[in-house]
């Protein structure tokens, strides 16, 4: 009978216990904003050398409705095969995107141009992300900063 007793309020602490731990705090969602580039979920693309359309690479924010707009600074780096006006036209100009309150996505767009390519040079384009006027993270948030930029490799 003793050993009954024994084994049932052993039984009730734990049970209780696990019924406190399970109790939790609301807590609120993980929020951290930040800017990415990429396409189709990659940060490193190819366009083939007899390209001719006009394509926007997008600039996306992850984050809640901002009430402010949001200045993204960024660069492009031309590797030394390509050259603008014979193989690419960057229509979107300056190194600023704006983004207004509740626009989540702003493009930067080149206009590719069919042309021969020395495959010994560098034929890249990097679309490089430099800040932003919130000091949101820019790529993936993490250590490793995926899509803080794109490069697209034209072959």
């Amino acid at each position: 009978m003793k050993n009954k007793i024994t084994y049932l309020i052993i039984s009730t602490i734990i049970a209780g216990l696990t019924l406190l731990s399970s109790c939790k705090k609301e807590v609120e969602p993980f929020n951290h904003p930040f800017f990415h580039i990429m396409v189709d979920n990659k940060s490193a693309i190819d366009v083939l050398s007899d390209r001719k359309d006009l394509v926007n690479y997008n600039v996306y924010l992850s984050a809640e409705l901002q009430f402010e707009p949001i200045d993204v600074n960024y660069e492009v780096i031309v590797g030394d095969g390509l050259k603008e006006g014979r193989d690419f036209d960057l229509i979107t100009k300056g190194t600023k995107l704006n983004f207004p309150p509740g626009i989540f996505e702003r493009p930067i767009t080149i206009q590719w141009k069919e042309a021969a390519l020395d495959p010994t040079k560098n034929n890249t384009i990097i679309i490089k992300l430099i800040s932003n006027s919130k000091n949101y993270t820019l790529g993936l948030p993490g250590p490793d900063q995926l899509q803080k930029q794109l490069v697209i490799t034209k072959k």
